[in-house]
């Protein structure tokens, strides 16, 4: 552990020159990263929260270049201040730093795979006071991920909360490890309960029958949209998160940017028609962060080579700090 800062790990290939940070700083210039020819342990200490690049698209049963997303979200924190108005709330007192990327190997997914959950599985180890937060990516990577976790923690029951227009829930046999299968492969592999999973944003003609069956089967819980809707987002979160509270002891967001109507997210390779706006997602990150146990995120399934302006890359940049707010005011709950 001497060295960078683990040896599943390499720096992102693209970072900010932070030496002229301002006393308002960019989002660019705040977040950290750390020195890949340095020799020294890092004080974990000091850190708050730890970005980590997960670029692996190989896996999506759709064409996705969501491996380019990582870098496409570091790109684009220029665009965005420290400062949240909606809340009167600054981030820049938070310590969160960016570990770089989980290696990939160019032909392997099994491999890919595999080096996601250790990497998960390293940072439980050795910062497990540090709140990961992981950019993929297609949604294969939240199985390995939340294994990872399990590894670390046998003894935890884990929920889910999930924000998809998808279950997730297709069969292994027929997709392998996909981004199709991410929630059935925590379930058949006995690493949470189906009753421990709310995922909320499911809509329209987008899911099979044999789906939904098999959700009702396996103790899925749900809340379509049109659902949500009603009740108000928030409202719906509040209630999926005070619920999986009762029964579990770590709460993993995953957040599915297909959740998103494909006129607010035209850079998710599966957004349709009649999903959530942006303001409905950030409301219900932002609800999410703010839960205790809600201790590890992920978001997936954006591929800048398909966005129109950057649109959804700046709703996933938004997603992530409207989150991040939801967490720094933890403490004054």
């Amino acid at each position: 552990m001497s060295q960078y800062p683990y040896p599943l790990l390499k720096p992102p290939s693209f970072c900010w020159d932070r030496s002229a940070a301002s006393v308002e700083p960019k989002v660019n210039e705040w977040i950290q990263t750390l020195d890949p020819l340095s020799a020294e342990q890092p004080d974990w200490s000091r850190y708050d929260a730890a970005l980590l690049g997960v670029p692996l698209s190989r896996s999506s049963i759709s064409a996705s270049a969501a491996s380019e997303n990582p870098d496409a979200l570091r790109r684009a924190w220029k665009y965005f201040t420290t400062y949240n108005l909606d809340y009167e709330e600054d981030l820049s007192t938070l310590n969160v730093v960016d570990l770089g990327d989980v290696r990939q190997h160019v032909t392997d997914i099994a491999k890919c795979h595999d080096n996601i959950r250790q990497a998960m599985k390293a940072m439980r180890t050795y910062h497990p006071g540090v709140l990961p937060i992981s950019l993929g990516g297609d949604h294969s990577i939240t199985a390995m991920l939340v294994k990872g976790w399990k590894d670390v923690h046998p003894t935890e029951r884990i929920g889910i909360l999930q924000l998809d227009t998808h279950f997730d829930l297709r069969d292994l046999a027929d997709n392998g490890p996909s981004n199709g299968t991410p929630i059935r492969n925590l379930l058949e592999s006995g690493t949470v309960r189906g009753e421990d999973v709310h995922n909320i944003g499911l809509h329209g003609f987008f899911n099979a029958r044999s789906l939904k069956l098999y959700a009702d089967q396996a103790g899925v819980r749900y809340t379509t949209l049109r659902q949500a809707r009603r009740q108000g987002i928030e409202v719906t979160i509040q209630q999926a998160l005070d619920e999986l509270a009762r029964k579990v002891d770590t709460i993993y967001l995953t957040v599915d940017m297909d959740v998103l109507d494909i006129a607010y997210g035209p850079g998710a390779p599966a957004s349709t028609p009649g999903g959530m706006r942006t303001d409905e997602l950030f409301e219900a990150v932002y609800t999410a962060g703010r839960h205790d146990k809600v201790k590890a995120m992920d978001l997936v399934c954006l591929d800048p080579f398909k966005d129109r302006g950057e649109a959804t890359v700046k709703a996933g940049v938004h997603v992530l700090l409207s989150f991040l707010t939801g967490f720094k005011q933890r403490e004054r709950k």
